[in-house]
């Protein structure tokens, strides 16, 4: 755990493609004025630009992360075999000799394993939302499959599906 660091912030994870809807979900309860779920953002402190290296938007990532208090992954279908964010697709990266040509550490984590690393390492608490109607850990990435509090975002009542506020809310907030 990393001591003498204030942490105010909720760090969300996820794949912002494929689970873009729940993500979205979660932001649309936190600007509406009718819903009470609260948290601040951690990606509002700083930001990287999609042209900068895997590692410039990883170090950008372990900012946010330390001064989190609450690490939030978003599960989906793809979760656990996204590959972004690893060297090898980086044009910086050598494949044939297995290094960096600008001289930083090879790093073969996607952005979500390496956030769930930090994540597991700075010891936050730790919450993982799946985009489904069930927990399925074996979608989650291995680093947090055992680590935290589980639950689906999404419920079925009379046979239709609805985003399941009320157990997103007491997992963020518990």
């Amino acid at each position: 755990m990393y001591y003498g660091i204030y942490r105010t912030k909720t760090y969300i994870a996820g794949d912002w493609t494929g689970d873009k809807d729940a993500i979205a979900q979660l932001y649309k309860w936190k600007n509406s004025n009718y819903w009470s779920l609260d948290f601040i953002d951690a990606h509002e402190l700083t930001q990287a630009n999609d042209g900068s290296l895997n590692c410039s938007i990883k170090a950008s990532l372990k900012k946010r992360m330390d001064v989190s208090k609450k690490f939030v992954l978003v599960v989906g279908e793809n979760t656990s075999s996204l590959r972004a964010g690893s060297c090898v697709y980086c044009n910086s990266y050598n494949g044939y000799s297995h290094y960096c040509a600008r001289g930083y550490s090879v790093d073969y984590k996607s952005y979500v394993d390496y956030e769930c690393q930090k994540a597991v390492e700075a010891g936050i608490e730790i919450v993982v939302l799946y985009n489904s109607t069930r927990v399925n850990r074996n979608k989650c990435p291995a680093e947090v499959r055992e680590r935290g509090t589980h639950v689906p975002m999404i419920m079925i009542k009379n046979g239709e599906y609805y985003w399941d506020y009320q157990t997103v809310k007491n997992a963020l907030e518990g």
